[in-house]
């Protein structure tokens, strides 16, 4: 598992970035090239450890020893089958995972981990640049018929592994161009949209179908799907945002995150956006710390906001590992985004109040710091309000990036009589069947939002549901079956 002596020959090294207030005036992905010679090195450091916690770390189960070694020793083409064994899209999880097999790596018990998100992304890009990315059409066709909604990296994956057991694949999405939240929910500077392309491209070539401008509930209805498709996959996301109802949440300039990013992606893929949401010369304030919240920090900087400020509701993390959350578990600790890196500030325990208007629109917000007490009952921690500690911010423009709540409940998932559990979301078996025969569902809107790979990982394991029940047995892989395909 590459170089016997490497983790302690080799420190952890990753590709250098463009500067901030450069990258800033662009939307393109920033990182430098990154050299194999120390590519080589980096997958040297991955370790003997013999029971690799990085695989319990990855929902995909990527056998990230096997093409760490591969790497070292420079057979990339195989290299590449192994990766591609597990993960339909490792061009897409190299660039958006959080890793979390790299906080589950044996060697960052106690140094630095491997940098396995790097080298599987370096992977992708070099069996895409040599050629090794190749259509695989199934060698015959079943004669049985699946319609997937929805074009995220779930409903792609099921798609994908669907059409390699030889059904015939639909997928339908409602936005004019495939993609889900890869095309309209990251932005360019974290994935440029030609990443993307090409994948569908090979896709398309593999015989699936892609039909856009597809609202499924409307054109085709739910009872059209069931009557023309044999098999019909839930992979509709979970799109609801959660809302900040206080008040003044009625004024202009007061938006949820998915509101403002897709218009910046279309504007970026060429496309005109009449009175596009713009941060330009404005103050700006992001409420929520995750993921979305930094998309909208990057991409505010990158439309001329005059400030930018981030409020998260819970306290600061600390820097490293909390108690409770040993290794090899997933930490909530403190972390910097590559938005952090180039602007606004952050602050934490912050509930905002009221938004204060002026002629209509959004001028003002006020907080006030928070602080949780633990429950006398045991039960969760209570939200207090510090005295004395109410401020008031400008703010031109603000946007809600507070997570999501579920897949949106009527459209489809109402027509078909599909039931939630109660969480809202999709509710099914362990073969991801929903209570309707022939339909099934995958992805954020079963398990509710979640991470890139658990989606792949979900629209995987729903594929192999669904070629048993179509078909009484299935040969799709599992996460404990790999198959390699053709690299």
């Amino acid at each position: 598992m590459g170089k016997t002596t490497g983790f302690m020959e080799y420190p952890r090294e990753l590709p250098a970035k463009r500067p901030p207030a450069e990258r800033i005036r662009e939307y393109q992905e920033f990182y430098e090239p990154f050299p194999e010679e120390k590519l080589r090195k980096q997958a040297a450091r991955c370790m003997d450890c013999g029971v690799p916690f990085c695989h319990t770390g990855c929902p995909l189960g990527n056998i990230i020893p096997d093409w760490n070694d591969l790497v070292y020793r420079g057979d990339w083409r195989e290299a590449a089958r192994r990766l591609h064994a597990t993960n339909n899209f490792p061009e897409f999880t190299g660039r958006l995972c959080p890793a979390p097999c790299e906080e589950a790596c044996v060697l960052g018990i106690n140094e630095p981990p491997v940098t396995i998100e790097q080298i599987e992304k370096e992977i992708a890009e070099r069996a895409f640049a040599e050629g090794w990315v190749r259509p695989e059409p199934p060698s015959a066709r079943t004669g049985k018929k699946a319609a997937v909604v929805g074009s995220g990296p779930s409903g792609l994956a099921c798609a994908q592994q669907l059409n390699r057991a030889g059904h015939t694949v639909t997928v339908f999405e409602r936005a004019d161009r495939i993609g889900g939240l890869l095309r309209y929910g990251i932005p360019d500077f974290k994935m440029e949209k030609s990443v993307l392309d090409r994948r569908l491209a090979v896709m398309e070539a593999e015989g699936i179908r892609f039909r856009t401008a597809a609202r499924v509930g409307e054109n085709p209805t739910g009872e059209e799907l069931l009557r023309e498709y044999d098999a019909v996959v839930l992979a509709i996301g979970a799109t609801r945002p959660r809302d900040l109802k206080i008040p003044g949440r009625e004024l202009a300039g007061v938006h949820f995150a998915m509101e403002f990013l897709p218009q910046q992606n279309r504007v970026v893929a060429g496309d005109r956006v009449p009175d596009q949401i713009s941060a330009a010369g404005k103050h700006v304030i992001v409420i929520g710390g995750g993921d979305t919240g930094s998309d909208c920090i990057g991409t505010a900087l990158r439309q001329g906001a005059a400030s930018v400020v981030n409020f998260e509701l819970f306290p600061k993390p600390p820097t490293g590992r909390p108690a409770h959350q040993p290794w090899p578990y997933y930490p909530m600790r403190l972390r910097k985004s590559t938005s952090h890196e180039e602007g606004g500030e952050r602050f934490f325990s912050i509930a905002t109040k009221e938004f204060i208007g002026e002629g209509g629109r959004v001028k003002a917000l006020r907080t006030v710091e928070i602080a949780f007490e633990p429950s006398p009952s045991g039960g969760p921690p209570k939200m207090i309000e510090r005295p004395d500690t109410e401020k008031v911010w400008p703010a031109d423009l603000v946007l809600l990036a507070l997570g999501f709540l579920g897949p949106e409940p009527d459209g489809v998932v109402a027509q078909l009589g599909v039931a939630l559990d109660a969480r809202g979301n999709i509710r099914t078996d362990d073969r991801y069947a929903t209570n309707i025969p022939k339909v099934f569902a995958a992805g954020d809107g079963r398990r509710g939002q979640s991470l890139i790979v658990w989606a792949i990982s979900e629209g995987r394991e729903c594929a192999r549901g669904v070629d048993a029940w179509l078909m009484g047995r299935s040969d799709l892989p599992t996460k404990v079956g790999y198959d390699l395909p053709r690299v």
